[in-house]
């Protein structure tokens, strides 16, 4: 891939970004504001917990993943998410973790109500420095069509 147009996009396509090193200030910080139960803001509490100690939300994972979204190499002009499927957060993120990102393109179609951009579906994976998964899922995009393209419909 080269320009990161629709048309440059082949499925098997492979990106990656990171490492996104995750603090505990930052686990704590997000909790607070966001997810406030024992287990994201308190080390004592979280050691009691079904995760044995301190650990990033859901919400804190997924919003690390989407800003490594935005750092993904080669990169792809990605106009619009259109969501995602099969969203799985399989192991907890964890203070001191360093987390990186793949992506890989499972299909690609031409849009038929934006002529100017293409559906990419692709498989996501979040993993942390010991290659441990913590989320995964099918993300579903707009990428932008080269300008000069033209719609095959």
């Amino acid at each position: 891939m080269t320009s990161g147009y629709f048309e440059d996009v082949e499925v098997g396509d492979s990106q990656k970004a990171g490492p996104y090193s995750v603090s505990k200030e930052e686990i704590i910080q997000f909790a607070k504001r966001y997810d406030p139960r024992p287990f994201h803001i308190d080390e004592a509490a979280a050691a009691r917990s079904v995760f044995g100690g301190l650990s990033a939300s859901a919400a804190h994972t997924f919003a690390i993943f989407i800003s490594l979204t935005n750092q993904l190499q080669p990169p792809v002009r990605a106009t619009a998410g259109l969501g995602y499927d099969e969203l799985r957060l399989p192991n907890a993120v964890r203070p001191g973790d360093d987390l990186y990102l793949e992506a890989i393109t499972l299909e690609k179609r031409e849009s038929k109500s934006r002529p100017d951009c293409g559906v990419v579906r692709g498989q996501f994976r979040l993993r942390n420095q010991k290659g441990d998964t913590v989320l995964q899922c099918i993300g579903n995009g707009l990428v932008a069509r080269r300008p000069d393209a033209k719609a095959s419909t």
